[in-house]
């Protein structure tokens, strides 16, 4: 079995932003030869998430007001007594999870009709990167 690393870089302009990376994890599988096998994809940050679903601007907007009603920012949560404001982004991102793993048929990603992959920035506006390593036969 073979595998490739590579890494995503994200630097939001907004706190809280969901990325389509659909096209950037095509171009890694490419490049890593691996013809048969899966890619896991992870957020490497613990106010970030990565995520599969269908690509439309209103399901975007209900997942953010979803997420908004059951981890709202701006309550006073034990972990902000640390010192940090941002308890609601960690939250968030244990509910839309912190990686997928996706199978790799023919040398691409074996997504379904309407699947894309995303990653959801919680606590943005700084860098962080995202691990995507390609495992599977050449």
């Amino acid at each position: 079995m073979a595998t490739y690393t590579d890494y995503l870089w994200f630097t939001t302009a907004r706190r809280q932003e969901f990325i389509r990376i659909t096209d950037e994890l095509r171009a890694i599988v490419e490049k890593s030869g691996i013809r048969d096998g899966m890619v896991l994809v992870s957020a490497m940050h613990i106010t970030a998430g990565v995520y599969v679903n269908d690509w439309e601007d209103g399901l975007i907007h209900d997942f953010q007001v979803w997420l908004e009603k059951l981890a709202p920012a701006g309550l006073p949560y034990r972990h902000h007594q640390t010192g940090e404001d941002n308890a609601d982004a960690h939250l968030k991102r244990t509910l839309m999870g912190h990686q997928v793993i996706v199978p790799i048929t023919n040398g691409d990603l074996d997504l379904g009709p309407w699947e894309q992959v995303f990653y959801a920035e919680f606590d943005g506006q700084r860098k962080k990167r995202v691990v995507v390593k390609v495992m599977g036969e050449t």
